[in-house]
């Protein structure tokens, strides 16, 4: 049981870097910086920026409310799967992982906002440590 519900989570944080780097691919590419669903008036009442995706998140709200619980979710399947052996969940770890990692190394391509510092060890820091796990949680297996 433990061991189903660490896989969910796992897939849970796969679904959510991918929604957040569909968002961010759909802000930066978008000429009038505005996402492809009909969500403009929402965005405008909740008061965000003009630079949408097609979710109506600032760039703040973004990161804290898919890609924190995304970072977060990979390491507590971990921990709640300890003691199971499971290739399965050491690959989705590790895919979560490589999609932060690709994240991060889009971050460090695109310039960053005025008044935005990037620290390069807190966009890998937490790829690294999910990479780690997932290698663990194989070869353990």
């Amino acid at each position: 049981m433990a061991l189903k519900a660490a896989m969910i989570l796992a897939g849970i944080s796969i679904v959510l870097l991918v929604l957040y780097g569909a968002d961010v691919a759909v802000t930066m590419g978008s000429s009038d910086n505005e996402g492809f669903l009909p969500l403009d008036d929402v965005a405008v009442t909740m008061g965000s920026s003009d630079n949408e995706g097609f979710l109506p998140l600032d760039d703040m709200q973004r990161g804290m409310g898919l890609g924190g619980p995304a970072i977060v979710l990979p390491i507590i399947a971990f921990f709640i799967a300890l003691k199971e052996k499971s290739k399965g969940l050491g690959g989705l770890i590790i895919i979560s992982g490589i999609l932060i990692l690709i994240g991060g190394l889009a971050m460090i391509g695109t310039p960053a906002p005025e008044g935005v510092e990037r620290n390069p060890l807190m966009l890998f820091a937490p790829a690294v440590i999910q990479l780690a796990l997932g290698a663990i949680k194989i070869v353990k297996s």
